[in-house]
């Protein structure tokens, strides 16, 4: 029997008006980060972060709007019509995607554990994040 925690599922999602849609491919089980930097907090984000290959945007591209700060590395993606940020590239792992769990639609998600993560302090634990983009998980 498999371990629930590694079976991955395709997750549905996208922004408040319906532009934008995206699937994620990540256990039923999700285990995410919530992180007390200033754009987190003020968000409400929820981080699932996952290997890029795991994400498929499947509708809106052409109404997202792209905010970057700081370093800029980190890529967010809101949509232009709503202005839900229901996905971004982190700057802890730029090969990935970071999706909002709050933004997945209701049906597959059978748990949901939260970690906080200290984002104020991103440079003394941004290793905490690194192994998310692994396909380990």
């Amino acid at each position: 029997m498999l371990d629930s925690a590694l079976t991955l599922v395709t997750h549905r999602g996208g922004c408040h008006c319906g532009r934008v849609r995206f699937e994620v491919e990540a256990p039923a089980e999700l285990e995410v980060e919530l992180c007390n930097c200033s754009i987190c907090s003020m968000t409400a984000y929820l981080h699932l972060i996952v290997p890029r290959s795991r994400f498929r945007l499947l509708q809106g591209e052409d109404a997202l709007r792209t905010y970057t700060f700081n370093t800029g590395v980190a890529r967010h993606f809101f949509c232009a019509t709503c202005g839900i940020k229901s996905f971004y590239v982190p700057r802890s792992n730029p090969d990935g995607i970071s999706v909002n769990a709050r933004c997945l639609d209701p049906g597959t998600v059978t748990s949901l554990r939260v970690r906080d993560f200290d984002g104020r302090n991103w440079e003394a634990h941004a290793h905490e994040l690194a192994h998310l983009t692994t396909d380990g998980r």
